[in-house]
């Protein structure tokens, strides 16, 4: 029965436990021992005694405990006239298994020395002890503490189960309690889904052909050539002239409008080049498109534009981009461009 009672206990022992919030405590304890009937001692006799505890840190222990138990009276010793008293001093070393904030559940295993007054019927000598017990903490400081411990001597093997019920006392510079870790509130952001995060990168919001994070001018106007940087090179002004004429047959387009914005809100400045289709003499086309580039360089002047940064340039029928044998070519041929620089 014994056996099976502290085998019970050192199951619910190993799975709860708590810890004292000061390093160090005392305790009163009283109980009784158990003896085998091999000792000739009394079957029960009662116990009084002190134990202090220390806290360990850095071990699979929580704390090791100094004490001594002594018997109350005289103990009986059987089938004699004769008596003795029981003196046990004792160190172990006792792990925590917590139940709750004031209850836990501790295992305790160490060595002592047992001493008898009247030595004729037992031998003082070594003692191996384990055992279990309850602790519950009535305040900060105070706590009771109740525990079984089987006894087992060095030289023949005699045993005894010892009881007792203690109270206890913290002192010492009482220990921090660690705060608990909570998971830090973050910030509530809504989380783009992936595909728009994929789609921000190969973002292109001037539509030039150059990604956003390559593009070293985000606000190119629209159908401009660039270059790989996303900066304009070329630009075609979309400017329409009356056949032999350097009169624009608009008041001015809205590309040229919007050119006007991109050049007053960058650092870059144009020369204003204007064509024409191979239709008429070379030196006419060419004096032709010096009138039609200058015209256009003083509709800019008028939107606003800094006349330092422009300059205006006539190519004539040089530098066709399409074929003069359709109207369609001569259409493209006809044209007046930006070339941007710096």
């Amino acid at each position: 029965m014994k056996k099976i009672l502290l085998s019970t206990l050192l199951s619910a022992g190993i799975l709860l436990s708590a810890n004292s919030d000061y390093p160090h405590e005392v305790s009163l304890l009283l109980g009784g021992a158990l003896t085998e009937g091999n000792l000739e001692l009394e079957r029960n006799y009662a116990n009084i005694g002190l134990s202090i505890g220390t806290k360990l840190d850095s071990t699979i222990f929580d704390q090791i405990e100094f004490g001594i138990l002594k018997s109350i009276q005289d103990v009986d010793i059987k089938n004699s006239t004769e008596d003795t008293s029981v003196l046990r001093v004792f160190t172990n070393v006792i792990k925590d298994y917590p139940i709750n904030d004031t209850s836990s559940f501790y295992a305790l295993v160490g060595i002592g020395v047992e001493s008898f007054s009247n030595s004729s019927r037992n031998e003082d000598g070594l003692f191996a002890n384990y055992g279990l017990g309850y602790k519950y903490k009535f305040t900060d400081r105070t706590s009771l503490k109740m525990d079984l411990r089987h006894l087992i001597e060095a030289d023949h093997g005699d045993n005894n189960l010892l009881y007792t019920v203690g109270l206890s006392y913290g002192f010492g510079q009482k220990a921090n309690k660690m705060p608990v870790m909570m998971k830090k509130e973050e910030p509530i952001m809504k989380e783009e889904p992936m595909v728009q995060k994929m789609k921000d990168v190969y973002k292109d919001d001037d539509n030039d052909g150059v990604f956003n994070r390559h593009d070293e001018c985000l606000n190119t106007p629209l159908n401009t050539r660039v270059s790989i940087d996303g900066c304009a090179k070329v630009m075609n002004l979309k400017v329409n002239f009356n056949t032999d004429s350097d009169v624009m047959n608009k008041d001015y387009s809205e590309v040229l409008k919007n050119f006007a914005l991109y050049l007053n809100a960058s650092k870059k400045s144009a020369v204003i080049a204007a064509h024409t289709d191979s239709r008429g003499s070379e030196a006419y086309n060419l004096i032709l498109s010096d009138k039609r580039a200058k015209a256009v360089h003083d509709k800019l002047v008028n939107l606003g534009v800094n006349a330092s940064k422009l300059m205006s340039k006539g190519f004539g029928e040089s530098k066709p981009v399409a074929s003069n044998q359709t109207k369609e070519g001569r259409l493209a041929n006809r044209r007046v461009e930006a070339i941007l620089s710096k």
